[in-house]
């Protein structure tokens, strides 16, 4: 199962966005899926960069596996399990 999160329609809302990362984390686990697909879009990479700070927090880093950037297209990334 893979999950996928479109942040184009929050990009500009910093709370929003915390809340729909932990939201989707929350989904995965719960519904044992093995991929989340996050697409912060191209634009700058500002979203990008957050989205991968908000990874990088040691207490969301403990909950999945992997992180991986799609090399085929800049404005994707996956977040990858072990359940």
């Amino acid at each position: 199962m893979r999950l996928k999160l479109d942040l184009h329609d929050i990009f500009n809302k910093g709370r929003d966005i915390d809340r729909a990362l932990d939201d989707i984390m929350d989904e995965a686990e719960r519904k044992k899926a093995k991929t989340i697909e996050i697409i912060p879009g191209k634009g700058s990479g500002q979203l990008k960069k957050r989205v991968l700070r908000f990874l990088d927090r040691k207490d969301i880093k403990a909950r999945y596996h992997r992180v991986e950037k799609d090399s085929k297209n800049f404005g994707r990334l996956f977040v990858h399990f072990k359940h």
